[in-house]
């Protein structure tokens, strides 16, 4: 088998023809004559890529102009080449390396099936078709479901693109409201779109393993329509019995919100001399092990119409799905538990899940936790990841177990690698497994145990350096105008540095920080080096970013407090302005 020679991308022809004279020198051992080839074809291949590099400058700056944003992004990622490892060989169960491509399609399969397989304990109870059906599906609907589905997405096992859904316009919505009709009369679902195509993601840890990687699955984008349309008849119910302590997936929520929930009671807690306890608590394959009957009975005793029920029981029943690998595709099996990663429903069904074991575990009914004006916080969740707070140690405890009882009898288990304790007082007798840490990255943001913001703005500078090292290709050319270059730095550098940042303490120090960092960021678009003897005011004048990324900052966080106190009764004002018991220390408190 001939080995395939790797190639530039940019090599010219005449690059080529050259290094193939370079081997037959090298090969035959005409050493000066090697030499001279080598020189030559370096000298080409330098001219070459600049001249590569010029084009693909030249495009950016064309897509910017024209304003083809996703053109403009996709060009820079091109040009960037980011590594992405290819999946490789992986190990078998006994932990033996398997690198024919059979033995690869097979393990994977064999991976899935077991962790997708049906518990024998959980049968299936129900049989039969609901008569008393919801409000028909209007044409308006299909119409709003099939303008909503995201373009630019990959296509199920059909093949079929949603914007050729999007192009035929009425026809389609003709077409598949009929179906989607159909369907919710009968509440059967077509074969095909019971079927998933899975793509296995890496997350950290060794490549190798399969269970380091999740399961994405790719769905029909004419069932999108359908499941968007049940999802929007879902949405009632579903906002009515979650908690406000649940975040994920919801709508006018996010990330944000509980990293400043989580430091402003931190800061309460220290300026008034309270210790406070956290438990950071993560599910071993929690999307993956949701038991199917026990999510019907759940959505029931909510109260969800019979009839949505029923559809969704359908669907599930009977799924099948397949992976695919670096070297095709696996033979399809059953799935018998487990929402699918990728499936619209999947969040919110999750969610409700999730709702009924922290219900079973009383945690609303428990004094254990942090009070603040008047009311007791003791958890926040997003989605599977959920944090656990009080203000001692015996009352984490306690509430950690019933956690986990509850968890362990829907078929979620605690995975205790990932599951960290971390304390502003002292631990003293700490009996269940979890790592004692003194900061934890929490949904993308360092928190550490003192409460200080400057940890984690010096992170997010230093993310912003490396984003911008990255960029270095793009910047250094000359074939991209300079407002070009100025508005990549805005949109790909500063959003970067300013994660979170709504809910930072920015004190004189980190100010004077975020500006240095501005600075550089400008002296390295201009190629000015720190030697020179320039001003900032002279850099200033000549990028004119306008608004500096202190004030980007400052902006934000007046948007979110306005936000914030628009709301009536939310968790995230409870917690911003209301009080905590206790006494302050003498002097000068922190700021906050």
């Amino acid at each position: 088998m001939e080995k395939k020679c790797k190639k530039a991308k940019w090599l010219s022809g005449e690059a080529l023809q050259i290094a193939v004279k370079r081997r037959e020198a090298k090969s035959k051992g005409e050493k000066e004559r090697y030499k001279h080839l080598n020189a030559e074809f370096q000298r080409i291949a330098r001219r070459d890529k600049k001249a590569f590099f010029s084009d693909q400058c030249k495009e950016i700056e064309e897509n910017n102009r024209m304003g083809k944003t996703r053109d403009l992004f996709k060009k820079i990622r091109d040009i960037k080449g980011t590594f992405h490892a290819k999946m490789g060989s992986i190990k078998d169960r006994n932990g033996m390396d398997l690198t024919e491509a059979e033995d690869i399609k097979k393990r994977w399969q064999e991976y899935t099936e077991e962790l997708y397989k049906k518990d024998l304990h959980d049968p299936d109870n129900h049989d039969g078709v609901i008569t008393h059906l919801e409000p028909d599906i209007l044409e308006c609907e299909v119409k709003w479901a099939l303008e909503s589905i995201t373009t630019n997405k990959a296509s199920g096992g059909d093949g079929i693109p949603a914007e050729l859904f999007q192009i035929l316009k009425d026809e389609s919505v003709k077409v598949l409201h009929s179906i989607c009709q159909q369907i919710w009369k009968t509440q059967q679902w077509p074969q095909d779109w019971k079927r998933s195509v899975f793509i296995p993601i890496p997350k950290k840890g060794n490549a190798k393993e399969c269970s380091n990687y999740r399961t994405i699955a790719l769905i029909s984008h004419a069932n999108k329509v359908m499941l968007k349309i049940l999802q929007a008849r879902l949405q009632q119910y579903v906002n009515r019995e979650l908690h406000d302590v649940q975040a994920g997936f919801r709508k006018g929520r996010g990330t944000r919100d509980h990293i400043a929930n989580i430091l402003w009671i931190m800061e309460k807690a220290r300026e008034f001399q309270k210790n406070i306890y956290f438990c950071f608590t993560d599910y071993a394959k929690a999307f993956d092990c949701v038991h199917h009957n026990k999510l019907w009975k759940i959505l029931q005793e909510m109260g969800i119409p019979e009839h949505l029920i029923c559809l969704l029981r359908n669907l599930y029943a009977g799924q099948e799905a397949t992976v695919r690998t670096g070297y095709g595709t696996t033979d399809w099996f059953q799935i018998g538990k487990g929402v699918c990663q990728g499936c619209i429903l999947s969040p919110c069904l999750f969610n409700l899940y999730a709702e009924d074991i922290m219900r079973n575990a009383g945690l609303e009914e428990t004094q254990a936790g942090i009070k603040i004006a008047g009311r007791n916080i003791n958890n926040l969740r997003y989605a599977d990841d959920t944090t656990l707070m009080a203000e001692s140690e015996e009352e984490l405890k306690s509430l950690l177990m019933k956690v986990k009882v509850e968890s362990e009898k829907a078929g979620l288990k605690l995975n205790i690698q990932k599951t960290k304790i971390m304390a502003s007082g002292p631990i003293t007798s700490w009996e269940i497994d979890g790592e004692t840490v003194s900061d934890f990255i929490f949904l993308g943001s360092k928190i550490t145990a003192d409460g200080d913001c400057s940890h984690e703005i010096k992170r997010c500078l230093l993310f912003g350096r490396k984003v911008m090292t990255n960029l270095d290709s793009i910047f250094k050319s000359r074939d991209i105008t300079l407002p070009t270059k100025v508005r990549l730095v805005k949109a790909m550098v500063f959003p970067v540095v300013m994660y979170g940042c709504e809910s930072w303490t920015v004190k004189k120090a980190e100010c004077r920080r975020i500006d240095a960092f501005e600075l550089w960021c400008w002296r390295r678009l201009l190629r000015v080096p720190w030697t020179a003897r320039r001003s900032n005011q002279s850099i200033l004048k000549e990028i004119r970013p306008g608004i500096s990324l202190e004030g980007m900052m400052l902006k934000l966080k007046l948007q979110y407090f306005g936000h914030l106190t628009r709301r009536v009764d939310s968790l995230e004002k409870t917690l911003m302005l209301g009080g905590i018991g206790g006494r302050r220390r003498r002097g000068r408190q922190r700021m906050r």
